[in-house]
């Protein structure tokens, strides 16, 4: 029985993380990553307090163009608060953003998105 989730052509799945380093359908990147439906960035934070409004702009033009409502936040090898400026700056473009180690995010975007939910990941890396 194959338990996989099936997943539409062309949408990113995260296939593993780790030793500073992801790799999302196909594709290896060094360091952080912001992970969206149909395609995968690197993202300039190592941790949490790097995280601010400039960084997640590119999350808020998504939003903007209709293509996410939720944003998985994988905070490095432990879960974190996401400040309340940033939450708010989220909100305020339609997003929700729920903060989970890296780890859990990883997995739960690739459930979500296999499910068809309008789901993006802002992942920061962390080595193991």
């Amino acid at each position: 029985m194959d338990l996989t989730p099936l997943i539409p052509a062309g949408r990113q799945i995260v296939e593993s993380y780790g030793g500073g380093r992801f790799r999302v359908t196909g594709v290896t990147y060094e360091g952080s990553v912001l992970v969206f439906s149909a395609r995968t960035i690197p993202w300039p934070v190592a941790a949490m307090d790097q995280l601010n409004e400039q960084t997640l702009e590119p999350v808020v033009a998504e939003a903007q163009a209709g293509g996410i409502d939720l944003l998985l936040l994988g905070c490095g090898a432990r879960m974190a608060i996401v400040p309340a400026g940033v939450r708010q700056h989220l909100r305020a473009a339609g997003v929700v953003v729920e903060s989970m180690d890296t780890g859990a995010a990883s997995r739960t975007y690739n459930v979500l998105m296999a499910d068809g939910r309008r789901v993006a990941a802002a992942l920061i890396a962390f080595h193991n």
